[in-house]
């Protein structure tokens, strides 16, 4: 290796190590949610975890992805509740009818003012744990594993940190396509024909022309118009939901609200995307994942040059002015490690 890679290579994780020490408070791990879950009825076929001696299982809330720097809508259609195939009972009831369209849509049915949390276990086996808002509203949940089996519970919070189950289901899915859970709204990716993001959106690609066009004038908007704020990076705390109007009057928030308002704008204009929740060289964080017919799924790779397309996560390439260092960290696909898919 010769002198200039030699520094090269050292003035890069110089960068890396000093912004990770000045926002080392966005990494801390107390935003980690240790919740137990009381199971009234258990059943080893559910694929669920089994109940701890108590009669408790464990359900542990990802921390909120937080950090700034690494370690054409018509046709679509909004998700709707149309009853055809429910589950319910005096509690929650969970809407099955469009599961081919890549969602479920799920409700508290009694007032309360306790914690609600639905989790929802596909084919890869992984569970994803969400908090149910109090409002008696249906909630969109994305079915993000494809096609298969599906275990979805709604759990009430009981006594300090213990659940009940208040409602089960499974159902066996096929989806339309594969882009079915990828191109419509969700609770993290959560807008409508009037949000204001829809609307932004429409406007920045009215005169282009390509799909890439569209993302490239969705991605500089963004990376310009928001900055990190790091306020709320102190105080989120687990259970945190972007609000995509909000961040883009406020002009600034947290990686998952980078990557929320991101994705919105791509799903409006009829792009497929992925908001992935997972790690970037060890730390909690959000990113994208978007989708053309040239490249096909393009796993943290969404943002073009005008030559060849570039890993693009929008926190950091903002909040770094796009330096050279941390492009060359965001341009490898090894740095992300992915976890959920929203």
């Amino acid at each position: 290796m010769n002198n200039k890679n030699i520094i090269f290579r050292t003035a890069i994780l110089f960068m890396i190590a000093v912004l990770l020490g000045m926002f080392a408070g966005c990494f801390s791990k107390s935003n980690i949610e240790n919740i137990e879950d009381e199971i009234i009825i258990y059943d080893p076929s559910d694929g669920l975890p089994a109940p701890l001696e108590d009669g408790y299982i464990d359900i542990s809330a990802e921390m909120v992805p937080l950090t700034e720097f690494p370690a054409m809508f018509a046709t679509v259609g909004m998700p709707s509740a149309p009853g055809t195939v429910v589950q319910q009972n005096e509690k929650a009831l969970i809407d099955m009818s469009n599961t081919k369209d890549g969602y479920v849509m799920i409700r508290y049915l009694n007032k309360t003012d306790k914690e609600l949390r639905v989790q929802i276990k596909g084919p890869s086996g992984e569970v994803y744990t969400y908090t149910l808002k109090k409002s008696g509203e249906f909630e969109v949940f994305p079915l993000s594993d494809g096609n298969g089996t599906y275990k979805i519970s709604v759990h009430e919070n009981v006594t300090g940190i213990k659940y009940a189950t208040v409602g089960s289901a499974t159902v066996n899915v096929k989806l339309n396509d594969e882009f079915a859970p990828f191109i419509r709204p969700n609770q993290y990716v959560n807008y409508t024909s009037d949000s204001k993001a829809v609307k932004k959106a429409a406007e920045l690609t009215k005169n282009t022309k390509t799909m890439l066009e569209k993302v490239g004038a969705i991605y500089e908007y963004v990376i310009k118009n928001l900055t990190y704020d790091k306020d709320l990076a102190e105080s989120v705390k687990s259970g945190y939901l972007p609000d995509i109007d909000k961040v883009l009057e406020k002009g600034k928030g947290i990686c998952f609200d980078y990557a929320a308002v991101t994705t919105a704008m791509l799903r409006s204009q009829n792009i497929p995307t992925k908001l992935v929740v997972g790690y970037a060289d060890g730390i909690y964080h959000a990113w994208i994942n978007t989708y053309s017919e040239e490249t096909g799924w393009m796993d943290a790779v969404i943002y073009f040059d005008g030559k060849e397309w570039k890993l693009m996560d929008p926190t950091f390439a903002s909040t770094s002015n796009q330096s050279a260092a941390i492009m060359q960290f965001i341009g490898k696909g090894e740095n992300y490690i992915a976890k959920y898919l929203y």
